[in-house]
This record gives C-alpha cells, structure tokens and sequence, in this order.
C-alpha cells in the first residue's frame, strides 16, 4: 500500500475562492482522508508568479487537478483512485 494522497493547495490569505476551496477540500477529507498542505504563494515568488492568477488551485498527487473552484465529487474520486 502506498498511503493516503497527497493534495496542495495553492492561495493566498484574503482570497475568497481559496476560503471557498478550503471548506470543500475539508469536506471530502473528513470521508476520505488524505495529506494536505497548504502553501500561500505570496511567502515565494516564484510561485506567486505561477500561481497569482488561477488561485486557489489544487494538485492531487502531483498532477493540477483544479483552479479557482473545487467540486467536491470529482476531488471525492480523484482522492478514491489514487488511494487505490
């Protein structure tokens, strides 16, 4: 067995759709756990360049799975096949 997945979010403080995207991606959690970190892109330029535009967006097990919103159902069977 290889673990849970592994999911980031990308955001930033004072964002709205990442508010939105947190509460969703706690949800699906609660039933299907898996590791989250959260990584605010305003502490890395880099990032902050790649990202500032699309926030929040949502990498599941290495693979950029959503942008600026999150639906719970599809993140419930991304996080289900990768578990697998």
């Amino acid at each position: 067995m290889s673990g849970p997945p592994a999911v980031t979010l990308y955001g930033k403080p004072g964002c709205c759709l990442c508010d939105e995207a947190r509460a969703v991606v706690a949800r699906v959690r609660a039933a299907h756990p898996f590791v989250l970190e959260e990584v605010d892109i305003t502490c890395d330029p880099v990032l902050e360049r790649r990202y500032r535009e699309r926030i929040p967006v949502l990498v599941v097990d290495g693979e950029e799975a959503f942008q600026y919103r999150v639906d719970a159902e599809e993140l419930t069977r991304r996080v289900a096949t990768v578990a697998r």
